[in-house]
């Protein structure tokens, strides 16, 4: 074990205080230089935990943001009608056919264009947004279920006459798609009544589903408007 380091001494009194106060200041020296490495890692310590308050609150934040855009841009619910709500009412507009209902095979002419009903495919087209033409047979299906088909002539309507449509459609039991050489901008069709319009904002749009949807008075009320086919383009 080496042996510790001998304090300085000298035979002079004189010299010996002078020794005696270098080692003093050394040892000040050293005791400022612990202090302030001291208190250079204290603000250290200060300024990280600065730091991650501020990146701790501005995620906080961020978070904060995500959930109130999250409510604020959510898209809006979809419509809500109530079921068989028929009441008889006259919608400006409207019009009302006698159709069959048979099942057939192969393509019909219909006397309504789109049609409003009359003999179609033992299989119905499942609900929802389309972006290509659907079959009719398909569709008319559909409405004998109480469904509502909506179809516009995509020469006249652009996207934003689209999201109209798509915003007035409830959840379910709705169709939209395109129908090429519609002779209206907008048709609107339920089992035996039709309402075309020249605008995809009409109110009537919506009158006409408070009115038609899921209708009691449909050949086969309550059945599915899933669980068939989807057409081509079904969003």
């Amino acid at each position: 074990m080496t042996p510790p380091p001998e304090k300085r001494s000298s035979g002079n009194p004189a010299k010996q205080s002078q020794i005696d106060l270098t080692v003093k200041q050394q040892r000040e020296q050293k005791r400022q230089a612990k202090l302030a490495e001291y208190q250079k890692e204290l603000a250290r310590r200060k300024r990280g935990k600065l730091v991650w308050w501020v990146v701790g609150s501005t995620a906080a934040l961020a978070v904060v943001g995500v959930v109130v855009a999250s409510f604020v841009f959510a898209p809006a619910p979809p419509t809500s009608y109530q079921a068989g709500n028929s009441t008889g009412r006259v919608i400006e507009g409207v019009q009302t056919f006698e159709n069959r209902s048979d099942h057939v095979q192969g393509a019909v002419t219909y006397e309504q264009t789109p049609p409003a009903g009359g003999p179609h495919n033992p299989y119905w087209l499942n609900c929802g947004v389309y972006t290509e033409p659907q079959q009719n047979e398909n569709a008319v299906h559909s409405l004998e279920h109480g469904a509502i088909w909506i179809t516009y002539n995509p020469d006249e309507i652009d996207q934003a006459g689209i999201d109209a449509l798509k915003a007035v459609m409830p959840s379910s039991y709705a169709i939209l798609s395109p129908y090429p050489g519609l002779d209206t901008p907008v048709a609107v069709s339920g089992w035996n009544h039709q309402l075309k319009v020249d605008s995809p904002t009409d109110p009537r749009i919506g009158e006409f589903f408070t009115e038609y949807w899921r209708s009691q008075n449909v050949p086969e009320p309550n059945a599915s408007c899933s669980g068939a086919i989807d057409g081509p383009g079904k969003a």
